[in-house]
């Protein structure tokens, strides 16, 4: 495999980025070209690409949100407003993760591993207090008819299941926290399940205000 980097997303990548979201999810449309400049709008900084000289081999989008208003319960739609982020605020201390998607012939090569890693250096330099995202259980749709999603996730977490994404997550040092129902209905691997999950910035200083860059050019 060539070289991967990971850098900041740019309006010119817009088009592979739908491409290669296509190819990973067939089952799911894609995000439209309008949504990704809307989300390069508000919150350049945590929008991400991967790339080797062959071109995009993967993407993580963020917003960051005041935790206490979701904490309970929601799904995709709402915490990101559809996907505009329009909800993103920056007086708010936690990192959400919208998605993360790689090259189908390229995963568990060590891409999702450069994205998550951006995406925690995003989160100390900006003195975030932590990552929160919600994951799709891509493998519990074999064992749906056996146990809940929230067994399936328990058994993952304990090693006797292996699932695509929260298998990773975990090795990532992601702690699980549950299952959160509807979070993306169309998602029938996951019958629209995903597994709350989140990584504490050991970085944080409470005593500092986060740090919002001025916009630049991506």
């Amino acid at each position: 495999m060539n070289s991967v980097s990971v850098r900041q997303t740019r309006p010119e990548d817009i088009p592979a980025l739908i491409a290669l979201q296509a190819d990973v999810y067939p089952d799911i449309p894609p995000w439209s070209q309008r949504r990704l400049r809307e989300q390069l709008e508000v919150f350049p900084q945590g929008q991400m690409v991967a790339e080797t000289k062959d071109g995009l081999v993967g993407c993580a989008s963020s917003l960051i949100v005041l935790w206490d208003d979701w904490a309970e319960s929601h799904n995709w739609k709402e915490i990101t407003s559809s996907g505009t982020f329009d909800n993103h605020n920056p007086q708010g201390k936690t990192l959400y993760g919208a998605e993360v998607f790689v090259d189908p012939r390229l995963q568990g090569k060590g891409v999702g591993h450069l994205l998550y890693e951006g995406r925690r250096s995003l989160c100390r330099a900006l003195n975030l207090k932590r990552i929160i995202a919600c994951g799709r259980l891509p493998g519990y749709n074999k064992y749906a008819d056996e146990m809940s999603a929230e067994s399936y996730a328990q058994k993952v977490v304990w090693g006797d299941l292996i699932d695509p994404v929260l298998s990773f997550q975990i090795k990532e040092g992601f702690s699980y926290f549950g299952v959160i129902e509807n979070y993306i209905p169309e998602d029938t691997e996951s019958r629209g399940n995903a597994s709350l999950i989140v990584w504490l910035n050991p970085d944080y200083d409470p005593s500092k205000p986060t740090i919002i860059p001025e916009k630049t050019a991506p």
